[in-house]
């Protein structure tokens, strides 16, 4: 049972500084939108930010992250500390060369980067302008993160996930800084000091990490560009060779976002904005939830392969399973149920309309009905990439990313950017689909009967909870008539009143049904004591 203690404790580690980021990014995102609202400058920052966000997990936490720690993990395993550490190195050398040279290309051709990225800005040319100043300023990022990600990896993979785990705490409080301390010195322009926010978020998250890498006793030094090119050894030849099919495979999600730009970029002035902001509070369960299970399952399960703990490595993967299922699915049916109040009670007020909540709300419930499927994709992929297999997600992402745009095509003109939203959720459930299939096929993982059982319990519950959610929404709305735009004090009261009531139910209703055990709640506390 050492197994699934494990991976639980390594997901609520991540999963807690998620939540803590999560919430200061929603501070930060209250601030954006009371301050810019959803107008041309924040369409134009939106855009900046997505961009370097976009290569992130092409270069970094995507593809050269699945690539990398299975191989740091096995060298860790097998040939130990040192042997490993020299390894990182020379692949941070390789990734720094790298993502410099790609940088410097961007920065000189922003202005293409953004025709693709957001073409429909062409025909505002203030717009336009604004996106390019906003990306070169952001872009440098790109190149902080990645290494920022290559030392998470290390550290994930020695146990300590922590360190890591606070470094998007470092970007959200740094940004909100940034809004209040760095517009005076740009003329008081909001989105200009949110973008140099970003880049100087990255060298504090550098710092935060070396320090870090130093404590771990993997320090890593930066080795001349000949020297990477000349002295290469064959586990470099072996990443790189990896992170090829890893670029398109991890990276669907972030493909998607790009074409989500793409697409709305030619609809009216907000769309971009109505998308950003209801994909944030998408992005709340998926990243304290899907980023932390997967951050922490690729290390154990490339382990406990490797060590040939078979037995082990299945019992992870069905506990991880179950806490995905347990965390998403009711996330999904609240979001759902109380869409439009969320969005009004959070967002409006300044620059944000009613307009902008009901707008927003609407792409949200399409966003949300993809939840649990975009989750339980990150809880499946490692079973793939703890193997060094990165072809099978790059086949499953091709077929969904075909999908992704037919359905585009499709939905965008009769439904707008909603359809986006809604092509997003579809294209989810058909990779879980491929993903179970394969895993099934190919004989990688059994799910065990207590999984079987806490899903069903989890499905029954979450069903009771929503009802009764609804049942309280109306009954509310008799007493406190439009109490989303009550005094700020009855709205967050009532708004929490309501998640806190949804989520008792929620318990009881899985506590009777058997989706999780007192016994063994209380088991797993003594341990955590002992």
């Amino acid at each position: 049972m050492a197994a699934p203690l494990s991976v639980i404790k390594s997901i609520i580690t991540v999963g807690g500084w998620t939540m803590v980021s999560r919430v200061l990014g929603f501070v930060r995102d209250l601030l954006i939108a009371n301050f810019l609202g959803a107008g041309m400058i924040a369409d134009a920052f939106f855009v900046a930010f997505k961009l370097p966000n976009l290569f992130r997990s092409l270069f970094a936490e995507g593809a050269f992250n699945v690539a990398f720690v299975p191989l740091f993990s096995e060298h860790l395993e097998t040939k130990g500390k040192e042997p490993a550490r020299r390894f990182a190195e020379e692949a941070f050398s390789a990734l720094f060369y790298i993502v410099l040279l790609f940088t410097a290309i961007a920065e000189i051709a922003m202005p293409v980067f953004i025709i693709v990225q957001a073409p429909g800005f062409v025909e505002d040319p203030a717009k336009f302008d604004a996106a390019v100043i906003m990306s070169r300023i952001t872009f440098p990022y790109l190149l902080l993160v990645s290494l920022n990600s290559l030392q998470s990896g290390m550290l994930n993979s020695m146990g300590y996930f922590a360190a890591a785990a606070l470094t998007p705490v470092l970007l959200n409080v740094t940004m909100i800084a940034a809004l209040f301390a760095l517009t005076p010195l740009f003329g008081g322009n909001y989105g200009y000091a949110l973008s140099a926010g970003v880049t100087l978020a990255g060298v504090f998250q550098l710092l935060w990490l070396i320090w870090h890498t130093h404590r771990a006793g993997l320090p890593l030094g930066l080795r001349g560009p000949a020297a990477v090119i000349k002295d290469r050894s064959a586990e470099l030849k072996l990443l790189m060779k990896r992170i090829i099919p890893g670029v398109f495979g991890s990276g669907i999600y972030q493909i998607n976002l790009f074409l989500d730009t793409l697409f709305v970029s030619f609809l009216s002035t907000g769309a971009v904005s109505w998308l950003y902001y209801a994909n944030r509070l998408y992005q709340l369960p998926v990243g304290i939830i899907g980023a932390a299970i997967g951050t922490a399952l690729l290390p154990i399960l490339s382990r406990q392969l490797k060590a040939g703990e078979t037995e082990q490595a299945q019992n992870s993967l069905n506990r991880a399973l179950e806490f995905a299922l347990l965390m998403s699915v009711p996330s999904m049916a609240g979001l759902m149920a109380l869409s439009y109040p969320v969005i009004s009670v959070l967002f409006e007020r300044g620059e944000f309309t009613n307009t902008d909540s009901v707008n927003t709300a609407v792409a949200l419930c399409a966003y949300a009905a993809g939840l649990p499927a975009y989750i339980l994709t990150k809880t499946l992929a490692p079973v793939f990439y703890a193997r060094g297999d990165t072809t099978t997600p790059v086949r499953i992402a091709a077929w969904a990313l075909g999908l992704y745009i037919l359905l585009c095509a499709a939905f965008l003109p009769n439904f707008g950017y909603v359809g986006i939203a809604l092509a997003t959720g579809i294209v989810a459930w058909i990779n879980v689909l491929q993903y179970i299939w394969r895993i099934k096929k190919q004989a990688l993982h059994r799910a065990d009967r207590m999984l079987k059982k806490r899903a069903f319990s989890i499905l029954i519950s979450t069903l009771v909870m929503t009802g009764a959610v609804i049942f309280a929404n109306k009954k509310t709305a008799v007493y406190f008539p439009d109490w989303v735009h009550s005094a700020q004090i009855i709205r967050f009261g009532i708004l929490t009143g309501l998640i806190a009531f949804g989520g008792i139910i929620f318990t009881v209703a899985v506590l009777l049904s058997g989706g999780v055990s007192l016994k063994e709640i209380k088991a797993r506390l003594h341990r955590k004591k002992g």
